[in-house]
């Protein structure tokens, strides 16, 4: 790979990297509450990105949720991942197998839409694109190591470190579209959540709380196509 693709690369990646070192530390502390060593962090966020899941995962099992459910939970959240292949494949026409597969292994969520920003503007390559997803990971990988290790010397609160998951999804929900469907979606999953909660389900709650949000939302949207096509 020439520098060049690489200066260009880096150089869009900066922004995700510094985002990630403040995502990655509260996440590296929640792993070693949950009794993960720096070289376990470290396997995991090399072989296995994903920001929310990799919250998820400590937090789950802080919490008592049962391996199931956790692994459940986990797999529905990074079900994004197949959008975002089947979103940037098109690019991809002109590159090899191997770098193919590379660049799709590595995608995260901010560094797909960085990379499909340069994509649709033109003057942007897989080479280029590559670069964007493994600095960002390197970033992550490094940063929730960091966390660990800061985890194994200093006392952090747990509750202060697992927040971090919960504005990740606030930031998710905020830059969805208001629109009907979606607030139903919400509302359900909520309310799913709560009755969960409510009857000694606390587990799956999580889980089965996103399967009711997710359901409501397909049902009101599906009517209302019907509606419209009649």
């Amino acid at each position: 790979m020439d520098m060049t693709a690489f200066k260009e690369g880096l150089k869009s990646a900066l922004p995700i990297m510094a985002g990630y070192v403040v995502l990655g530390l509260p996440c590296g502390l929640l792993c070693q509450q949950a009794g993960m060593d720096w070289v376990m962090v470290l396997i995991m966020s090399a072989i296995f990105y994903s920001g929310a899941g990799q919250y998820m995962i400590p937090n789950m099992w802080l919490a008592g949720g049962p391996i199931i459910s956790i692994i459940a939970s986990v797999t529905l959240v990074n079900t994004r991942q197949m959008l975002y292949g089947a979103s940037l494949s098109r690019f991809c026409e002109q590159s090899s197998k191997a770098a193919t597969f590379l660049f799709g292994a590595t995608v995260t969520d901010e560094s797909f839409g960085v990379n499909l920003a340069r994509f649709e503007n033109g003057n942007w390559d897989v080479k280029r694109a590559t670069v964007v997803n493994l600095c960002s990971q390197t970033s992550w990988a490094l940063s929730c190591v960091a966390g660990t290790l800061i985890g194994g010397l200093v006392s952090v609160p747990t509750a202060i470190a697992s927040f971090a998951m919960t504005s990740i999804f606030i930031c998710l929900l905020c830059m969805q579209k208001v629109n009907a469907t979606n607030v139903i979606t919400v509302l359900c999953a909520v309310m799913g959540v709560c009755i969960c909660k409510v009857t000694g389900l606390s587990g799956p709650a999580i889980l089965l709380g996103a399967l009711i949000g997710m359901a409501a939302g397909y049902v009101y949207s599906s009517v209302i196509k019907r509606k419209e096509h009649a």
